[in-house]
């Protein structure tokens, strides 16, 4: 999001003296405060990326013209370039913000050039880019203005500052501006800019509530102004609904002359499937067209005989709808035909949705419940022919919404159908028995499920979250053990010692260099020492034939013993237990002082030669990034493999029964291993990279397209229908 020179840098000189300054000056519930929002953040600003793609791909599908396609096409590959440095410079900049909250001085900020708006000024790109950023900040504070307040008034009182809400590091303001900086290197065009600050708005933006009551709720736990009266609740349906209305505000204007020209074009594609919906009668019986709203009528008829159908696939709405169509026209004397337009309408959403129920990626179980939406989406779509043109459409949302809520929902018999099941069936209920010609329905319904939506995945993201730092910290403590299970074979292997010492390496000292290794690191000095003091006391323990062994030893021993028991202190050992090895130690040290010969005709015996190959950790599935198979590195399962990304949703064909859907929630780097859970965010699968390629290889897995339903299957039937075209 190129800025033209007009963006300066955030806070430019209060940030180069607050880079000077050590972190430790923040307070420690600061840091707190500002490491939970930076996961948020972080979340939000994945989805933004994981939806622009899709977001741009429509864009360019929709686009007039090549020239216009190719500003969209080439904008999706900037952003798939460009997307981790936009990532890390928003977070950079984020944390920066708080550093410089120690530097904040209220005569010298002013509000950064990229958020300010003059009424005065040539309609530039900037200034529309201005008055966007202006509208997102002013839908924030509106509705969430009163929890930032008190967020503000309590770092004031945290940091004895006057800050202003406008330059609070988590305030709306400073948000924008983040990604604005962090996006100025995007060589996009304005319209571009304008559709990645509405996505920032949709999947940052929108998270500010549950962003400053958590912040509020630590300064709180804390007693940092405990006693301000807490910001009013919110209802998550009263979000979802605000949500809806914003976003439909903001929706370009829907002329109808715009809304009939895609209608237009939709109609010259299905002009060769008309005559579908036809009473049988003699031929020259006189036709005469129904009026819409009498087939609305008829519509709402069949509606009410939908919930009791034994079998969906038993129902045909066309052919449902013709014979009725029948009986009117033998009551009328006259042939009853549908009008051009509304055949072309009901052809329309016929084909739709048997493309939505050959969908492999819906779950077979809520392909029934989804097909009673068959007929309301049909009165919904005669009603307003923006139902096609317009992807915002509260009906369109709400099939798509139950898509892709329904995307990780398993198989089920009817005990086992849980909240999610009867939700959607809900919603299909009270369409079907609710739904006349109000389309208002739908924006109702929308609002509830997104409420209902939203508060099952922030419960999942928290599960997600707590495992995938659960599965990160034992891929650390498993590297370390085999970094420890190295540095005891290469000390150990091929040297005969006393067992007492071969044991207490085995045992306590691998559980010291353990520690070390996950705390400092491999590489440090305190590393070193600790595997420097494991081989200076197996030296000592052995027979040496220099002159000078015994000085060495009589100089090694006090600092090896004080380095034995530091590190068996660190580790938290009881001294008690091991002061009976440290007697032997002694014994030992005494031996190997004494004359040679007297050391000749001791009980050699007592020795052991460690021969076999020491082992830590128990065997699992090793490290991905092994290649045991001899896998091509352009095999398809790796080129599989590799386009997952987190979130993916994929299908573990268990057996010819049973489909196990799941979604990638980590993919641990250091040992490459994947890690699947289920909806609720529980895990369910780990696999290797290469374990997990050879599953796509043979067809045990499979990846999910998570692309919106409808649209997915709109595409599909147009698609058809050009071809259809072609033919003729």
């Amino acid at each position: 999001m190129h800025n033209d020179g007009n963006v300066v840098p955030l806070h430019k000189a209060a940030t180069d003296q607050a880079n000077h300054s050590p972190l430790a000056r923040l307070p420690v519930i600061l840091l707190q405060v500002r490491d939970k929002a930076a996961q948020r953040l972080r979340h939000g600003l994945q989805e933004l990326f994981d939806n622009a793609d899709d977001t741009l791909f429509e864009m360019a599908d929709r686009a007039r013209n090549d020239i216009e396609q190719n500003i969209f096409f080439e904008a999706m590959r900037d952003l798939r370039l460009k997307r981790k440095n936009i990532e890390r410079g928003f977070l950079e900049q984020f944390f920066e913000a708080f550093v410089a909250l120690i530097q904040y001085d209220a005569v010298q900020h002013t509000l950064p050039d990229s958020l300010m708006f003059e009424e005065s000024a040539t309609r530039t790109d900037d200034m529309e880019r201005n008055v966007a950023v202006e509208t997102m900040v002013g839908r924030v504070l509106k509705r969430d203005g009163f929890a930032l307040d008190q967020l503000t008034e309590r770092l004031n009182a945290l940091l004895g500052k006057n800050i202003d809400d406008q330059y609070n590091p988590l305030g709306p303001a400073m948000l924008c501006e983040y990604f604005l900086q962090a996006a100025r290197n995007l060589g996009v065009e304005i319209k571009v800019k304008l559709i990645l600050l509405k996505l920032f708005e949709r999947y940052v933006l929108a998270d500010t509530e549950p962003l400053y009551a958590e912040a509020n709720q630590l300064l709180i736990a804390t007693g940092v102004l405990p006693e301000l009266k807490p910001a009013p609740a919110r209802r998550a349906i009263e979000r979802a609904a605000a949500s809806i209305s914003s976003e439909e505000s903001d929706e370009p204007a829907h002329t109808d002359e715009g809304v009939q020209e895609v209608f237009a074009t939709l109609q010259e594609l299905l002009l060769h499937v008309r005559g579908s919906v036809a009473p049988t009668l003699e031929p020259s019986v006189a036709t005469q067209p129904i009026s819409t709203r009498d087939l609305l009528r008829l519509l709402s008829h069949l509606q009410q005989y939908v919930p009791v159908l034994a079998a969906q696939d038993d129902f045909d709405l066309r052919n449902q709808l013709e014979q009725l169509l029948t009986r009117v026209s033998v009551r009328s004397g006259k042939s009853r035909i549908v009008d051009g337009a509304d055949e072309d309408v009901i052809n329309l959403i016929a084909m739709v949705f048997d493309c939505i129920l050959e969908d492999r990626n819906l779950p077979d179980s809520l392909k029934a419940l989804i097909a009673r939406l068959q007929i309301p989406m049909l009165k919904v779509a005669v009603l307003d022919k923006s139902f096609f043109s317009r992807s915002s459409h509260p009906a369109r949302r709400l099939l798509n919404e139950i898509a892709d809520a329904a995307m990780g929902w398993g198989d089920c018999n009817s005990e086992a159908r849980d909240s999610l099941y009867l939700r959607i069936e809900q919603v299909v209920q009270r369409l079907l028995s609710d739904f006349v010609d109000d389309p208002a329905i739908f924006c109702e319904l929308l609002a509830d499920f997104l409420a209902f939506t939203s508060d099952e995945r922030r419960r999942s993201e928290l599960l997600e979250q707590r495992l995938r730092d659960a599965e990160e910290g034992r891929a650390r403590t498993e590297l370390a053990r085999q970094r420890v299970e190295q540095a005891l074979n290469q000390a150990l292997l091929g040297k005969a010692l006393p067992p007492s010492v071969v044991t207490f390496v085995h045992d306590a000292w691998s559980k010291v260099l353990l520690l070390t290794c996950l705390k400092h690191g491999e590489q440090s000095a305190q590393w070193q020492a600790d595997v420097q003091t494991m081989e200076q006391l197996i030296w000592s323990v052995q027979r040496h034939d220099e002159a000078d062994a015994g000085l060495r030893l009589l100089a090694l021993v006090p600092g090896l013993l004080k380095s034995l028991r530091d590190g068996l202190s660190s580790a938290a050992f009881d001294p008690f237990a091991t002061s009976e090895f440290f007697s032997e130690l002694e014994a030992l040290h005494v031996r190997m002082l004494e004359p040679s010969a007297e050391q000749d005709t001791a009980d050699t015996a007592a020795l052991v030669e460690v021969s076999q190959h020491i082992t830590l950790r128990t065997a699992d599935e090793g490290s991905g990034s092994l290649n045991p198979t001899g896998l091509a590195h352009d095999d398809a399962g790796l080129r599989q493999v590799d386009q997952l990304r987190l979130g993916s949703w994929v299908a573990f064909e268990e057996d010819d029964e049973h489909t196990l859907r799941c979604k990638l929630a980590a993919i641990i780097e250091t040992t490459g291993k994947y890690v699947f859970v289920d909806r609720t965010g529980m895990k369910v699968r780990e696999r290797s990279r290469i374990g997990l390629a050879l599953e796509f290889r043979r067809g045990a897995v499979r990846a999910l397209d998570d692309t919106l339903l409808f649209d997915r299957a709109l595409e599909s039937v147009l698609g058809n229908l050009r071809r259809l075209n072609r033919g003729k």
